[in-house]
């Protein structure tokens, strides 16, 4: 009898072990990239309506510089942008359908802070763009600073950081608004288009987008005062050391690239380059591309297929887009703004 009830109990503690670790393994699966490549395509959570960062048309054809960035890092492993399908999802969803590996990264309009890192149990690899906090208002209102919105009705996206960052704004300057709040973003900008509130709070990039969604596009002024720090990046779950690398060093590798004048037009002159910056870039020297679990040219892969971060913030969002949202932060280190990528050597 002891013997039998000894092995019911060492049974017992086996089961538990067991689920315990199944538990564990289900939080902490770390084999990304090894799914990613099974699979044969890249899980990416889009927003499904900003123009310029990511939008489907009516044919499902996904656009944009969120979408461009999936896309390279579709590139760097399967040499195939195409590889790259895009799942929607908004504000308040984003974060637990990635935890719960419905995607494999988050390549939306998507803020770094320390309490997303830690509450979520995520990480942000690198900033692919900075923004910041900015108010739209009809031009019909006459206001040009954003210290003259006292009183103002402030349309905002719940599960976003506009909120906290609208309300030490305001509170910092000792003024007053009303908040109306809405899930979805589609909704805010109904709202905001129909007179719901007088004033729209975003990132400034992504009021830039929106407003060519209203009526009258052309009523409408977005104000210069950035009142926040919103640096927008990629994400990915924690302790998915490999898998981030990727996404971190994809995107370096596309700052490089504009930095060191490499282009989808001259990628193949750039293969036969001699200088070691570019030799390193395009995988013709070390095997930086081997240790990330890819191939020499994985860089190059990107780089041909989807341009250097240049080319793509230029045809979605700069001077060759619609919203033409001029650099400024988002321009090279060495021309005047603050994108910097650590050197590949």
């Amino acid at each position: 009898m002891r013997t039998f009830r000894g092995g019911l109990l060492i049974g017992l503690a086996v089961a538990v072990l067991v689920g315990a670790l199944a538990v564990v393994y289900e939080m902490y699966d770390t084999r990304t990239l090894k799914r990613t490549v099974r699979r044969g395509e890249v899980l990416c959570g889009a927003n499904k309506g900003l123009p310029g960062f990511s939008i489907p048309d009516d044919k499902g054809n996904w656009t944009g510089f969120d979408v461009d960035f999936c896309r390279a890092v579709a590139a760097a492993i399967f040499n195939d942008p195409n590889k790259a399908k895009f799942v929607p999802l908004d504000a308040s969803e984003r974060f637990k359908e990635l935890q719960s590996r419905k995607v494999d990264i988050l390549s939306r309009n998507t803020t770094w802070s320390m309490a997303r890192e830690l509450d979520y149990d995520l990480y942000f690899p690198a900033v692919a763009y900075y923004d910041g906090i900015s108010f739209m208002l009809p031009r019909a209102r006459k206001i040009d600073s954003a210290l003259d919105l006292n009183g103002s009705k402030i349309c905002v996206q719940s599960g976003t950081t506009t909120l906290l960052n609208v309300a030490d704004y305001f509170r910092a300057n000792n003024m007053k608004y009303e908040e109306v709040k809405s899930d979805k973003l589609d909704d805010v900008v109904k709202n905001y288009d129909t007179g719901k509130c007088d004033t729209f709070a975003a990132d400034q990039s992504q009021l830039y987008a929106l407003r060519l969604n209203l009526t009258k596009p052309g009523d409408h002024t977005i104000l210069a005062d950035v009142i926040s720090k919103e640096p927008l990046a990629p994400v990915v779950r924690q302790r998915d050391d490999d898998w981030m690398m990727i996404v971190k060093w994809t995107l370096y590798a596309m700052i490089n690239a504009e930095e060191l004048g490499v282009t989808s037009e001259n990628i193949d002159e750039a293969l036969k380059s001699k200088k070691p910056d570019v030799m390193r870039l395009v995988g013709t020297e070390g095997n930086y591309g081997e240790q990330l679990g890819l191939t020499k040219d994985w860089a190059a892969r990107v780089i041909r297929h989807v341009g250097n971060y240049g080319e793509m913030y230029e045809r979605n969002i700069g001077e060759k887009s619609k919203l033409k949202i001029p650099r400024g932060m988002n321009q090279l280190w060495n021309a005047g703004g603050v994108q910097y990528a650590p050197p590949i050597r």
